[in-house]
């Protein structure tokens, strides 16, 4: 496992992203995208369609891009098949492994910006307002899925390494490793 200040190997093209909910993956995918010249995918705008309703093309956009030869993505959704289709053709994997008070900071912050602005995400939907109590304490409570896969990585990990022996892994532990490693590695 590699750290922020390793070199990184010039033949990467294909990138993904892992982290609990609020750690940034989207955004360095972004800023990575732009540096390297990938192509960014956002993979909860595959997933999510109106009202909140999962795609069922969601598998068959997934495969369409991980077909192609340069992206990057954020590695979420594993539970709905996205391991065997991302992993295997990613060359690199970058892993956000930042302080929960970090994470959690941000993910109230963006949420309650989210809510207030009723900010339109991916196929017209927008978080709930933050009066509505469901918003905070309902299924799709996002700071609470944010609590119960907080370790999912941490766990992961492990067998990640042994299931997908290629993918080469940077292990970020803070914002500021992330902001070096990304200098350390520009374009």
């Amino acid at each position: 496992m590699l750290s922020f200040d390793d070199p990184v190997p010039a033949d990467v093209d294909r990138v993904l992203i892992a982290g609990v909910t609020g750690s940034g993956k989207t955004t360095l995918a972004r800023r990575l995208a732009s540096a390297w010249g990938l192509r960014h995918v956002e993979i909860d705008a595959l997933f999510h369609g109106p009202n909140w309703t999962p795609r069922p093309e969601f598998l068959d956009d997934v495969r369409a891009f991980a077909a192609e030869e340069r992206w990057v993505t954020e590695w979420q959704y594993t539970s709905k098949g996205t391991d065997e289709i991302l992993a295997p053709r990613a060359d690199l994997l970058i892993w956000l492994d930042y302080p929960w008070r970090l994470v959690r900071g941000r993910l109230l912050r963006r949420t309650v910006k989210r809510r207030m602005l009723r900010t339109p995400l991916w196929n017209g939907n927008v978080e709930p307002p933050m009066w509505k109590l469901t918003a905070w304490t309902g299924e799709n409570d996002i700071l609470r899925w944010q609590s119960e896969t907080r370790h999912k990585w941490d766990e992961r990990m492990p067998e990640i390494t042994n299931r997908f022996p290629h993918l080469r892994i940077v292990r970020l532990r803070h914002p500021r490793e992330a902001d070096a490693w990304l200098a350390h590695v520009g374009p």
